[in-house]
């Protein structure tokens, strides 16, 4: 297929998806037609048509494959053996021991592929509405742990915000996009009836073109999810895109990992942010308790105080809170340190110690981190 057909047929799709994703009058909830609440367009592996699966596979998705791979060895049970939870503390599903050999090509078309669509959001964000977030898979890495194999697929997670903002990106395996799908199955059996998921495959796993089928079908999965508003705030789909990295982000922390640490801390907050629903009560609190801790440990007390006066103002009033008194230490030193006024943050510290409701001196940030168990 020629560069030019190649080119046209991505920024069709591109723009088919997005539309459908950008759509609506004003704030609030999308006005869904009956044909979309149908979702005609399967999510299951069947046959694309052969220019969308072309273009598809020239650039637009990165991966690396075992094409020839026709041994039993099935991504999909190993994930079953591997209990309920295959995410625990710095498990590396961030995908640093995927053995990563992708085509120059594929690399420079997930480039082009966040640069168009940052670009269509800039060019939208005055006439059109976001109503949605979009999911895009922009790389899949086959990954070999023995006895595991299985497929770490990159997902870029793309909505309204700063112009300049770029997408989140979470790595995950078909069996976390399985477990997501069975939980909300027992919960919503009515909405989820109408929605698909890739069914397993016995062999085949790992060529190329079951990975670029399956890459769509998870895109379409997430969309349809988030275009059902009950589906939406689920707390397991909340779960689905922030926990990995927020326990991932609490290892690196407590191991002194501050820099890698801190990359996982700002997706975590990005994508609380898109997803507009908290993850859990406290999880904002302890997406910027990380943050500010990684900060200060790079020497960044701006950011670090910056994190603190966030967080203060998210507690309100929340006397009881076990988080207030660590930013409200935290934030008189930081303050100190930069010869910022202190004085309101450290009354109300010294009030609280007065009161009993903290001891002196309060736990610190990292402190409280380091304890926190993520569930």
């Amino acid at each position: 297929m020629h560069r030019g057909t190649q080119e046209g047929a991505m920024a069709s799709r591109l723009l088919h998806r997005l539309r459908h994703a950008l759509a609506g009058d004003g704030p609030g909830e999308a006005a869904a037609s009956p044909e979309a609440e149908q979702f005609p367009e399967s999510s299951e592996l069947e046959d694309d048509d052969a220019e969308g699966l072309s273009s598809r596979l020239s650039g637009t998705l990165s991966f690396t494959s075992a094409e020839d791979d026709e041994d039993d060895e099935d991504e999909d049970e190993d994930d079953a053996e591997a209990g309920p939870d295959p995410l625990p503390l710095g498990d590396g599903t961030s995908g640093e021991d995927a053995e990563r050999s992708p085509p120059p090509d594929g690399q420079r078309g997930s480039q082009l592929l966040a640069r168009q669509l940052q670009d269509f959001w800039k060019k939208s964000r005055n006439t059109l509405t976001p109503q949605r977030l979009l999911f895009e898979v922009t790389s899949a890495n086959v990954v070999k742990d023995p006895p595991s194999k299985y497929v770490l697929y990159t997902l870029a997670v793309i909505g309204p915000g700063p112009p300049d903002c770029q997408p989140a990106q979470i790595s995950r395996r078909y069996s976390d996009f399985e477990r997501l799908h069975r939980n909300l199955q027992r919960q919503f059996r009515g909405p989820m009836a109408a929605i698909s998921f890739p069914r397993k495959r016995l062999r085949r796993n790992f060529t190329a073109e079951t990975i670029a089928r399956r890459s769509r079908a998870f895109e379409q999965f997430l969309g349809h999810l988030q275009a059902v508003p009950e589906l939406r705030h689920a707390p397991d789909l909340q779960d689905f895109f922030v926990l990995p990295e927020l326990r991932r982000a609490q290892s690196l922390t407590c191991t002194g990992l501050y820099r890698e640490a801190l990359a996982l801390w700002a997706t975590a907050w990005q994508l609380q942010a898109q997803l507009g629903t908290p993850s859990g009560p406290d999880r904002p609190l302890l997406t910027l308790a990380g943050l500010a801790v990684c900060h200060q440990e790079l020497e960044d007390p701006g950011e670090a105080r910056a994190c603190c006066e966030k967080a203060l103002q998210l507690l309100g009033d929340k006397s009881l809170h076990p988080l207030l008194a660590p930013f409200l230490e935290a934030h008189v030193r930081l303050s100190w340190r930069l010869g910022l006024d202190k004085r309101q943050s450290e009354a109300r510290l010294q009030a609280l110690q007065e009161a009993g409701l903290t001891p002196t001196p309060p736990p610190s940030l990292k402190e409280l981190l380091i304890k926190e168990v993520l569930d």
